[in-house]
């Protein structure tokens, strides 16, 4: 980026709507921070949540997932089982542009209560809301705020757009707009 980092993204966002809806400083006060940061953007998470259970003893299973697995939660505060997980989704949509690739990271308030975020790259030409995935990697108990930070989205601008795109081969992912489970 030519450009600083914070203000290239605010350009993205703003003209290209890269990130819908857009918080153009990082909002801190009594809540887990999100919004535009210095090298990167601080997404929220939506108030809906699948909470994993094992109430059916399945298997997990990446070809057959059975999306018994889950319970449907929608609330402000999701609770995550101890040793557990939930998936989640974005409050952003995001229209990544062809020349860039992002990578996301959880943030250091959660990590330090050993909630764990995992979030695949966004690839270029990949729109939607992302899809989160929480670990309560602790022994009791975890509660995660939505509408506040989850994760940190950074970005990386190629100097050339590249080959094949995420919307070129038609990644099976593309356009989500709900908590989406695994798909072959």
């Amino acid at each position: 980026m030519g450009i600083k980092a914070d203000a290239w993204i605010r350009r993205m966002a703003l003209t290209h709507k890269m990130i819908d809806p857009f918080v153009d400083s990082q909002v801190r006060d009594g809540v887990i921070s999100y919004g535009l940061s210095s090298y990167g953007y601080d997404i929220r998470v939506a108030d809906q949540f699948k909470i994993f259970t094992n109430i059916n003893t399945s298997i997990v299973d990446p070809k057959n997932f059975n999306p018994q697995s889950f319970v449907d939660f929608q609330g402000a505060i999701c609770i995550i089982p101890p040793n557990s997980f939930a998936l989640a989704r974005t409050v952003e949509y995001f229209r990544i542009p062809r020349n860039v690739l992002t990578i996301c990271v959880g943030k250091s308030t959660y990590a330090r209560c050993g909630i764990i975020v995992n979030v695949t790259p966004f690839e270029p030409e990949w729109e939607g809301h992302a899809t989160l995935e929480i670990s309560n990697t602790t022994p009791l108990p975890a509660r995660i705020y939505a509408g506040e930070g989850i994760a940190q989205v950074i970005f990386f601008e190629a100097d050339q757009v590249c080959e094949r795109s995420y919307a070129d081969k038609q990644g099976k992912y593309q356009g989500q707009q709900e908590i989406t489970l695994p798909r072959i």
